[in-house]
């Protein structure tokens, strides 16, 4: 077994045009005092990461590595969760998704989803460059309009859409898989990707393809009411990142799982700080130690209520007490002796 690496931070929710959240050094050095081991990168804003010298230029990403190293911290992983859920869009988002692509690509899907291609194809050769053997995304959907069978779905109309999410896809996962990095999915509301039974659908239209994995974050699966311990058990060996996010779910005689287009704050399921929440994280770092997950714990800050340096500052204490330092021996060792086969066969009547 190994123990988790951690605590790390997702930085996608901090950045902005104020000090200390205006550049990656800053973000460095404030993340760095807090305690923080790592930091999970978001690739489409620059300015954070330039995807794109990342991967012509390795003076850059040496770079980079040597400013973190020096506020003793490391990359986990790169992102693309906005360019990820680029790649498949169904029309009655592609207004509210535009935003998510340069403004010369706005009003053009076609050429808005072949930016997104490139994207992921960029951030698969800037991880090898850095040293990298994971990068977190989105699946993105043609499906979600058609979540809730009613009206009734025709005949043929997920497998349709899968397969062609399938066809996307797997040029992009052959990219990662030469570049000996893992794709994982962060299974979200929102995208085709969303569950455990969708992940399955789609591994069965990339070929069960080995750098398909999953990004697991269980305040998803609070929200969807989904057992995110059994989920671990059943898909352990494909969650190759983890993001350390709580939720709660309290529903009442007005709304359920769907919120009733209501207000995050308002909403029967919500997303808090560490801690806040409903989630179970003993026994999370429990059954990943179990299952001798190598990777890194993620906080992602997404709550209505507390703020988000609280909510980071809090969390660097909430993931080192969770953390399982795994042992290298077994409490019965003292009662053992040395093995003896001659022994075993006359233990067992055999000599």
């Amino acid at each position: 077994m190994q123990t988790i690496q951690g605590p790390a931070l997702f930085l996608a929710q901090f950045a902005s045009d104020e000090a200390p959240f205006n550049s990656l050094e800053n973000m460095a050095v404030w993340a760095s005092n807090l305690g923080y081991k790592g930091l999970q990168i978001p690739t489409w804003d620059e300015r954070v990461f330039d995807l794109e010298k990342a991967t012509n230029d390795l003076a850059y990403c040496q770079q980079i590595t040597e400013l973190l190293a020096k506020h003793q911290l490391v990359i986990t992983e790169l992102s693309t969760h906005v360019q990820g859920q680029l790649i498949a869009v169904h029309p009655a988002y592609d207004e509210v998704f535009d935003g998510f692509a340069p403004a010369h690509l706005h009003g053009d899907p076609e050429a808005r989803q072949q930016w997104a291609v490139q994207q992921l194809l960029l951030a698969a050769k800037a991880s090898k460059n850095l040293g990298l053997t994971a990068h977190a995304t989105f699946s993105g959907s043609l499906l979600w309009p058609f979540m809730y069978p009613w009206p009734q779905r025709p005949e043929g109309l997920v497998e349709t859409g899968f397969q062609e999410l399938g066809k996307r896809w797997l040029p992009i996962l052959d990219a990662f898989d030469e570049a000996g990095v893992d794709v994982c999915y962060e299974l979200h509301p929102g995208e085709d990707l969303h569950d455990g039974i969708t992940f399955e659908m789609f591994l069965e239209v990339v070929n069960q393809h080995p750098r398909a994995n999953i990004l697991y974050d269980p305040s998803h699966f609070v929200l969807q009411q989904l057992d995110y311990l059994a989920f671990i058990d059943r898909y352990h060996d494909r969650i190759r990142m983890f993001h350390v996010k709580d939720a709660e779910f309290n529903p009442t005689a007005q709304q359920g799982v769907y919120g009733g287009f209501q207000s995050w704050v308002e909403r029967a399921g919500r997303f808090r700080s560490l801690g806040d929440g409903q989630v179970n994280f003993t026994a999370i770092f429990s059954k990943l130690a179990q299952y001798d997950f190598t990777g890194w714990a993620v906080i992602e800050w997404e709550c209505c209520l507390k703020h988000p340096e609280v909510g980071a500052q809090e969390g660097v204490a909430f993931v080192n007490d969770k953390i399982i330092k795994v042992t290298d021996k077994a409490f019965d060792d003292f009662a053992g002796g040395e093995p003896d086969q001659e022994s075993n066969l006359r233990i067992l009547g055999l000599k």
